[in-house]
């Protein structure tokens, strides 16, 4: 049985609409790629007074699969305003900008083929030195490892993959007693 949008929403993205986190990332694949345009039209119509938006990054045409992100836009800039991150993915070849043009830019290196751009932790609010940590040591000689791979404080890294599960946790809990998801979504 395919998992409707809002499920999949929630069951990625809690965190973020419930304004714990500044962005969340979901792959969505659907049988029907005409009918999940018009969903996503209408959760960004949704979202937007909120302080929500939703951008989908990529698309496999093939089986109808969306890379779909959510965030925060005010938490978003501030992340991206921040000197170290902007000198970091100054240094991975992205050029200055706002949040729309540097999401775009990411939207190409998704789309274009080749390694996966591991600097997508900084978009999605991880920490700077995690992500860092990260792309030097390939993956491995984490800390801790949970929603991502930590390579710095153990216990701040826990910390936060407590938090998320948590509020997944009762976001799934309250969509099942059918509470609409748009209902539990924080306005910014």
């Amino acid at each position: 049985m395919e998992r409707t949008f809002e499920q999949v929403l929630a069951a990625q993205c809690a965190p973020t609409l419930a304004g714990v986190k500044p962005a969340s990332l979901f792959r969505w694949q659907t049988r029907d790629g005409h009918a999940a345009r018009g969903t996503m039209r209408a959760w960004k119509q949704t979202m937007k007074p909120m302080g929500l938006r939703m951008q989908v990054l990529k698309i496999c045409r093939l089986d109808d699969a969306f890379l779909i992100y959510v965030y925060r836009e005010r938490q978003l800039n501030a992340l991206l305003a921040d000197g170290k991150t902007q000198d970091f993915l100054k240094e991975t070849g992205y050029l200055p900008g706002d949040c729309g043009s540097m999401l775009e830019q990411l939207s190409l290196r998704l789309g274009a083929g080749g390694e996966f751009p591991h600097e997508i932790g900084v978009f999605l609010g991880y920490p700077l030195e995690d992500v860092k940590g990260f792309i030097r040591h390939a993956g491995r000689n984490f800390t801790c490892a949970g929603c991502w791979k930590a390579y710095g404080d153990p216990v701040q890294a826990q910390a936060a993959f407590s938090r998320y599960h948590k509020c997944t946790t009762i976001y799934l809990k309250l969509l099942a007693r059918g509470v609409p998801l748009r209902n539990l979504i924080v306005a910014a």
